[in-house]
């Protein structure tokens, strides 16, 4: 079983962001790779928006929890913006299907931004409104919901593609080209 996150101690100034975008390792190893020394403070995978405590993987993966794959990052405003960070989620992930990315299907697979305060909400909505007619033309199915509780993934999920290259990564984790976004 999981237990909710620890208090962690970072500088101050510093946010948390929250994002599900199907299997959470890829997820997790996309963001580390393109904000490492770039403002990313942290990284962990772990499971939010569902009903249950302690859930854990095989719990999770059941469908029944309600939980979503996800991954909460500590990153610095000062050097990488909120904006930035959920601009990369749709860039790297298919939001597009429900419940699914590439062939990994279930509820826990679901793209969704989980924001903190108010300002990260109304930013997540504006770049969802965004990408939804600029980038994916209509077909963006991620939701956009408040942050509940966060649980820690098991230890053998953390950084689970560097420790086991060539692991599993789902087809639909690649950052995808698209124009800047009007302003």
């Amino acid at each position: 079983m999981s237990a909710p996150a620890a208090p962690e101690t970072f500088p101050a100034g510093a946010q948390k962001a929250t994002v599900a975008a199907g299997c959470f390792w890829g997820v997790e190893h996309m963001y580390r790779k393109a904000f490492d020394n770039k403002g990313l403070l942290d990284a962990k995978v772990g499971y939010i928006g569902g009903d249950s405590k302690s859930p854990s993987y095989r719990s999770v993966c059941s469908g029944r929890t309600g939980h979503a794959e996800a991954l909460q990052v500590v990153f610095d405003p000062e050097k990488v913006t909120y904006r930035q960070l959920i601009e990369f989620f749709y860039k790297m992930h298919d939001p597009t299907t429900l419940n699914r990315q590439g062939p990994d299907t279930g509820t826990q697979y679901r793209s969704g931004i989980f924001f903190h305060n108010e300002e990260q909400e109304k930013i997540a909505k504006e770049i969802t409104e965004k990408v939804n007619k600029e980038w994916w033309k209509g077909k963006v199915v991620t939701q956009v919901l408040p942050a509940g509780e966060w649980w820690d993934a098991e230890k053998y999920h953390q950084l689970y593609l560097d420790r086991n290259p060539g692991g599993y990564e789902c087809p639909s984790h690649f950052l995808r080209k698209f124009p800047d976004l009007s302003e």
